[in-house]
């Protein structure tokens, strides 16, 4: 079975300056190399984007807030403005 992280391409980014010195930075920090902290930027930035953990990460937000009353109807006054879906 063939495993596609053990397969590596190679390819060439042009990045600003600023960002490479920060990623070289960085890499010093965490006693990595520069591709293996692209590398992490890169896979974090794709499992973002095909997850719904953004609703994990917000749920409950709400609930210690004490400011707005009944949800619900917090929701509606807020909405009050919109016109009704046809």
């Amino acid at each position: 079975m063939i495993c596609y992280h053990d397969i590596m391409t190679r390819i060439l980014a042009d990045l600003p300056e600023e960002d490479v010195l920060a990623l070289d930075q960085l890499a010093a920090q965490n006693h990595r190399s520069r591709a293996a902290e692209i590398r992490e930027a890169i896979e974090l930035h794709l499992r973002r984007g095909r997850s719904n953990d953004w609703i994990e990460r917000g749920y409950g937000y709400w609930q210690d807030r004490d400011d707005i009353g009944d949800a619900v109807e917090y929701q509606r006054a807020i909405r009050e403005d919109r016109a009704p879906a046809d």
